[in-house]
């Protein structure tokens, strides 16, 4: 086994530079192969990784084990960590997902629509893959897995870029990922790993391998994907954080919205489809918000509130101005009284991210108006915002959520890594 720890060599930039050019002309070639491979051969592909991935279980959790101790001895924080750790139930959902994502269609070569001209001319519009696609990511060493997963199933090639605080996590889920490559017999270099930790490497990527790489997807915190939004010369699809919010209506049930608010925040705090804000109807102030915020601060969920909800519990933080802009990723949420439907729209239009909004509800006159008007790339009436992944939508796992309007919006899963040409049929018409 190659040692991850090794890849860790610091190179000169022009060194950097002409390393990553060669893997983006050799992840370009095998581009052709993959777009090209029959279904069943990218699927034993995937299945094969995933039992690679079972079969090396405690290696992997070993290697994370090394990678945790760094992290906690470099102060990560607890969000950070929690992303980062793998445990035996996540390296199985691990192996999980890659056989998931093998039993789903394969979206390339789908008719997505036919017409037909006066002329006689059919035209079919079919999904092709997009190409090579490059994975800038940090701490999550199972995107690893399903970053290079979804870009075969969907005919890509990738280049995956992890972060050094995984580095010997991610290093031995790439190797399970090419031995899955290796037994179906596709080119190794459809899922490349960079081999370096040199952050002039995520520079040349940013700028397309000299037009190698067809677009980007960063996942990480908000400076990492501030920085390819600002330099990438390829299209991105991102979302530079999640501002999640919760509004209770005044027509919510008190039952349903504790149970979902809580496990909206808390159940894991360092995904971004946590809540971060919860905004609670004017009308219902005497019967929902006292109960509400006590059972989180009772969670060990630290309250800022505005002054309405302040009042209601000693134990709340007074609210300032950021908090309304802020992702905690943390046990944190921030709580304020909105007059009605209408504000509630308004405060989430003023400060959220565009990523996940959610309405608490039995008018469903309400939700209707509410998942209509809010310009979310997802919109929950009556549900967790934690469903805001990849995975619970069917996808079979994620590459990341997009909250741009281009084809990619919500989780980017094996649809949206898919572009698409049109095949026109003639029977010998020539144009006037």
């Amino acid at each position: 086994m190659t040692d991850p720890v090794r890849l860790h060599v610091s190179h000169s930039a022009p060194g950097v530079a002409g390393l990553m050019l060669d893997l983006g002309v050799r992840a370009r070639r095998a581009a052709r192969a993959v777009a090209l491979a029959p279904t069943e051969i990218k699927n034993k592909a995937l299945t094969e990784a995933a039992a690679a991935i079972r079969a090396r279980s405690e290696e992997i959790l070993a290697a994370n084990a090394q990678d945790m101790n760094a992290a906690k001895a470099a102060g990560a924080n607890g969000a950070l960590l929690d992303r980062l750790l793998l445990d035996a139930g996540r390296v199985e959902a691990m192996a999980r997902g890659l056989e998931e994502i093998a039993s789903l269609p394969d979206p390339v070569g789908r008719v997505l629509e036919i017409f037909e001209r006066p002329n006689g001319l059919k035209i079919e519009r079919v999904a092709t893959p997009l190409g090579v696609v490059g994975v800038i990511y940090e701490s999550r060493p199972n995107v690893t897995a399903d970053a290079g997963a979804l870009c075969l199933k969907a005919g890509n090639a990738c280049i995956l870029r992890g972060g050094s605080d995984s580095v010997r996590s991610s290093g031995l889920i790439y190797e399970c990922l090419v031995a899955g490559l290796k037994a179906a017999g596709l080119p190794e270099a459809a899922i490349s790993r960079v081999p370096t930790t040199d952050r002039a490497a995520v520079g040349e990527m940013l700028k397309g391998l000299g037009g190698s790489i067809d677009v980007i997807v960063p996942r990480g915190g908000k400076s990492l994907v501030a920085r390819v939004q600002e330099e990438a010369r390829v299209p991105v699809f991102a979302h530079l954080e999640g501002v999640v919010h919760v509004y209770i209506h005044a027509g919510a049930d008190l039952e349903k919205a504790k149970t979902i608010v809580r496990n909206a925040k808390l159940r894991r705090t360092g995904v971004c489809g946590a809540a971060e804000t919860l905004l609670v109807d004017r009308a219902v102030t005497d019967t929902h918000l006292a109960p509400l915020v006590k059972m989180l601060l009772d969670a060990g969920c630290e309250v800022r509130g505005d002054l309405d909800t302040a009042a209601v519990d000693a134990r709340v933080v007074p609210a300032t101005e950021e908090d309304w802009r802020t992702e905690y990723l943390d046990a944190i949420i921030a709580c304020r009284l909105v007059d009605d439907l209408d504000a509630a729209i308004d405060h989430i239009e003023t400060y959220g991210s565009h990523h996940t909004d959610c309405i608490i509800t039995e008018d469903v006159a309400a939700a209707q108006r509410f998942l209509a008007e809010v310009d979310s790339a997802i919109v929950i009436h009556n549900a967790s915002t934690q469903f805001a992944d990849g995975g619970e939508f069917g996808f079979g796992a994620e590459i990341g959520i997009a909250t741009g309007r281009m084809h990619a919006r919500g989780p980017v899963g094996l649809a949206q890594l898919c572009s698409f040409k049109y095949r026109v049929l003639g029977t010998g018409q020539t144009r006037p």
